[in-house]
């Protein structure tokens, strides 16, 4: 076998070997999808997910509204690092500096966080457990992954891109706001997609602020009281917490199905949240590109 025989046998032979493993990692994601989702919905009755007595629907609603909270905060932020990371920092001790911190927050334990949170968001200001807390420590966790996706996305564009607008006379800002991010808007989408799933499972950094307990009215909408369902400063528990006190503390009768069912809406949280924003970020790069 000489040498380009050779070689054409070893590409498809790596291909065959690439798509394998590909195949397996959709065959255990699908596996794990329809396990957790088939065993969540088994003897499925519409009590369960109830705004009333022992149902999810409070939960649920708190774990939307956390998330909603949390990319608030996080989103802002995190894409302004990364446009300052790609487009303003100059090369030196403080830049190298800045990405360590960086790096060292992003691999934080969640269970870190959550005390940090409750030192910083609960203890020192006097406050009881609330969704605003438990928002800023996701948030803490969150910021990191969406300024590296940023910057990533911003660093990876054709160097055209920010000449030709500049050339047009456009000043720096003007190239970034109306150039750039659109055009990086889609990769910066994943990492958004990234957080909100962090949010939606996060659980240790949440049980030290958020709290384990949900009083809400629906029939009260005053935003200073404690029972309002907007109050971001009421405690608030969410699906991941519920999982953990159900599969630990066992109160109810119905836990363990009450913690399948939990698991199987967050799962099909997660896949919502991520088909309409890639929906979305589709949408908008098709609405950049000038076709219709």
């Amino acid at each position: 076998m000489n040498g380009l025989a050779r070689a054409k046998f070893m590409d498809k032979l790596m291909t065959v070997v690439f798509y394998c493993v590909a195949g397996f990692f959709i065959l255990l994601l699908v596996g794990l999808a329809l396990y957790v989702i088939g065993n969540g919905f088994r003897n499925f009755s519409f009590s369960l997910i109830s705004f009333e007595g022992g149902g999810l629907g409070n939960l649920l609603f708190n774990t939307l509204y956390l998330v909603f909270l949390s990319l608030l905060v996080s989103v802002p932020l995190g894409i302004a690092a990364g446009i300052y990371m790609a487009e303003y920092a100059k090369a030196g001790r403080f830049t190298r500096f800045l990405r360590m911190c960086i790096e060292t927050m992003s691999s934080l334990p969640s269970i870190v966080v959550g005390l940090f949170g409750y030192l910083v968001f609960i203890v020192m200001t006097g406050a009881q457990w609330n969704l605003f807390s438990g928002a800023l420590a996701v948030s803490i966790l969150s910021i990191p992954l969406i300024m590296t996706v940023t910057e990533d996305a911003f660093k990876s564009l054709p160097e055209g891109y920010k000449r030709g607008s500049l050339a047009m006379g456009a000043t720096l800002w003007q190239t970034i706001y109306k150039v750039l991010l659109p055009a990086c808007l889609p990769r910066i989408m994943t990492g958004v997609i990234l957080a909100a799933g962090r949010g939606f499972g996060e659980a240790a950094a949440l049980l030290y602020t958020a709290g384990m307990s949900t009083d809400i009215s629906w029939s009260s909408w005053n935003l200073l009281s404690p029972t309002c369902p907007l109050n971001p400063f009421r405690p608030g528990e969410t699906l991941a917490l519920s999982i953990w006190a159900a599969r630990t503390e066992a109160l109810a009768a119905n836990s363990a199905q009450l913690a399948n069912l939990a698991s199987a809406i967050l799962m099909l949280l997660v896949l919502s949240f991520s088909l309409g924003a890639r929906c979305l970020s589709s949408y908008l790069d098709t609405k950049s590109g000038g076709s219709k």
